[in-house]
This record gives structure tokens, sequence and C-alpha cells, in this order.
């Protein structure tokens, strides 16, 4: 069910000075707008709500009837907040938290527990060696939290939705989002030991062209950072995949030498090369959508993701 038909609903974009009357508004539809603008999908913001997508998209339509105004609208990646959407979200937030409270009181709680779901986008290595954790930690102190972890290696999209906090290469550009760098990490040149034993170590960055190289795929590749070009120019992967966990897999296997992340080859028997010379740096961001900034769960998480960088710096940038 489409929840802006022409019928339903022909309020404009942007707000207006036209009056709204507060009797006609249900406070119990700001939570369902509160759950589309975390997940971005009606399908999986009806389940964090146990109910069906069309009740979703039937109060939103409800809602944006009431206020005369539309507060979402569908985007490459699913549904995305209007400015005016996103304003409206971020106050009714505290509708949520009260329900929370109430709960937590009649369970006779000391200390609030988190609820509902958090979803986290990242890139798969970092991802699974380091949001995991993090998430694991949270889990553990708030049982009753719903963890969600998506791991792609992309850029945001212009107007992001279907995350609550994302962590990626470089530092993304939108006005929608709350960032800050959290670390940088290492990428270096790494051979086993049987290639290294059948076709010899390179021994200078010239030497490399003579060898075949293992990395992303470039023409899917939407992170900038990560552009081969940038970091050893002219030269092209013989190997490539759009998961790093296939390329430590392929170098692993001897298939040639691999540009990989420090903290995942540090867990092998890989063998860096021409470490002098090839020493790549890149920056991982953390960004948070606007309208999730105050959300407790995000708040709880981000202060886990800034422990495990701190803990573990070794991994991330070895001497």
């Amino acid at each position: 069910m489409h929840p802006h038909s022409p019928d339903e609903n022909p309020a404009p974009q942007q707000a207006g000075s036209h009056s709204v009357d507060p009797r006609k508004l249900r406070a119990d539809d700001l939570r369902y707008l509160l759950a589309v603008s975390r997940t971005g999908r009606l399908v999986t913001a009806a389940d964090a709500l146990g109910v069906d997508h069309t009740t979703v998209s039937r109060r939103i339509a409800a809602l944006e009837k009431s206020l005369g105004l539309r507060l979402i609208e569908r985007g490459t990646e699913g549904w995305t907040l209007t400015d005016i959407g996103r304003a409206v979200s971020e106050d009714a937030r505290v509708i949520e938290e009260a329900i929370d409270r109430v709960v937590d009181t009649v369970a006779g709680q000391d200390s609030p527990s988190l609820h509902g779901t958090v979803r986290v986008s990242a890139p798969d290595g970092f991802g699974t060696v380091f949001a995991t954790p993090a998430l694991v930690r949270v889990r553990r102190r708030h049982p009753r939290l719903q963890a969600e972890l998506i791991t792609a290696t992309r850029q945001l999209a212009l107007r992001p939705s279907g995350f609550d906090l994302a962590l990626v290469i470089g530092v993304p550009a939108s006005s929608h989002l709350v960032t800050e760098h959290l670390t940088d990490y290492t990428l270096g040149l790494y051979a086993s030991d049987d290639y290294l034993t059948r076709y010899g170590p390179p021994e200078t960055v010239a030497e490399l062209r003579e060898h075949p190289l293992i990395f992303y795929i470039e023409s899917m590749l939407q992170v900038g950072d990560l552009d081969i070009e940038r970091h050893l120019p002219g030269m092209t992967p013989a190997f490539s995949s759009t998961n790093v966990f296939a390329q430590l897999e392929a170098t692993q296997q001897g298939a040639g030498i691999g540009v990989l992340p420090a903290f995942l080859a540090r867990r092998t028997r890989l063998r860096r090369l021409l470490a002098d010379e090839i020493d790549v740096r890149l920056p991982i961001t953390l960004a948070v959508r606007r309208e999730a900034v105050t959300h407790p769960a995000v708040r709880v998480l981000w202060t886990a993701l800034r422990r495990e960088v701190a803990e573990r710096a070794d991994e991330l940038l070895p001497e």
C-alpha cells in the first residue's frame, strides 16, 4: 500500500503557516514515523512494532493528513524522511522514551534498559572485526535491544536511510548526517609463504607490476579513498572482489599479493611486503542521521565503538 496516493494526501512537501488541531493528532502514529525513520523500510518498521506493513503505511498517511504535510518520501534505498519529517520525528522521540520508562518502572528495574532496534551499516571487514564486538558488548548490558549489522563497502546516499549509525571509509558529505572521525587504519601489501617461495618477493614498488594484485573490483567500487590508482598508480588487480574476506582468502591461497587491512592480515600467517614504501592510511568516519543522534541506543553504541577502537589501536595502526 502506497502511503501517498493523490486522493489521500495532496499536502505540500514543506511546512507552511497553516495551523494544526492537536486534538486530531494520535500520539501513537508518531511511533510509526520513528520506526520508519530508523529503518527506511515499511516491512522492517512493521516487524519492530509487531504489526503488518500496511498498518505502518496507513498510520503514517493518517499522521500526514492530520498535519497537512508530507513526512516521508521514497528514495533509491527505501523510504526517507522529508526535512519536516525529520523535525517531527525528533520531537516525537520523547513519547517513545516515556513509554520505555513506563515499561522499566512496571518491571521494577533500577536502571533503564534499552529497547527496540538499532541498525548499523559498516564495511565488511571493519564491521565484522570492530563493530560486532561493540554491538555484543552493548547487547550484554541491554538484552532487550535488537542489534542489526549491515555490511557493505559503499558510499552513503545523499539522503541516507536504512540505518541509525554508519561506519564509512573516508568522510561523507551530507547535511543530513552528524559525523565524527573515529579512527584511521592501515592497508599494506601481503602475501603467503607459498606464493613467496614460488615467485619471490618484490624488492621494489616497480617490481610489483610483475605480480598479480588482489583488491576491490574497480568498476563496482564507490569509495574514492579505496581507488587503487590513488595508491598504486598504473596497476590493475588480477583478482578482484567486492568482499574483503574473499580478497583475504585469495591471498592466503597464493593467488597473488593482496592489498589488505592490517587488522585482518595480522590474524593470519601472511607476510607484509614493502612496508616502508606502501603504507596506506585511511579514515573511518562514524556517521549518524540527525534524527537518530538523541536515540539512547545510538548514543550507547557510539560510546562502545569509541572504546573498541581505543583499546585496539595497535591492530588498526601497527608499528
